[in-house]
């Protein structure tokens, strides 16, 4: 599964993310066993505060998504991580592309 990626400053689930996501929730419903963490993340832009609450709402909407559709609530968690973890650790001198990557939410197997 891709991580799916987030506007600048926004939570909201893209139309692509919702593809994304989609994908998780065919298989997630196919397995029983299957306990998911959302791993959100956010650029280095804003103050560490804000971008670590913009992280949890990105969490809470990708979980938010997947519970819509019929997942119970007890297989996948969210924690936002706001810019503690870079995909690309361009410090200051990030391009648009690079902050970009950075704006993700991935998807990790706990059980």
């Amino acid at each position: 599964m891709n991580p799916i990626y987030f506007d600048y400053n926004k939570s909201n689930i893209t139309k692509k993310g919702a593809t994304e996501l989609d994908k998780l929730v065919y298989v997630m419903a196919q397995n029983d066993q299957l306990k998911i963490n959302v791993k959100a993340h956010t650029d280095s832009r804003g103050t560490e505060e804000f971008n670590l609450d913009l992280s949890e709402r990105r969490a809470n909407a990708a979980v938010a998504y997947i519970v819509s559709k019929g997942i119970s609530v007890d297989k996948i968690t969210g924690e936002g991580f706001g810019e503690s973890e870079f995909k690309v650790d361009c410090q200051e001198n990030c391009t648009d592309e690079e902050h970009a990557l950075n704006r993700s939410s991935e998807f990790m197997i706990v059980k």
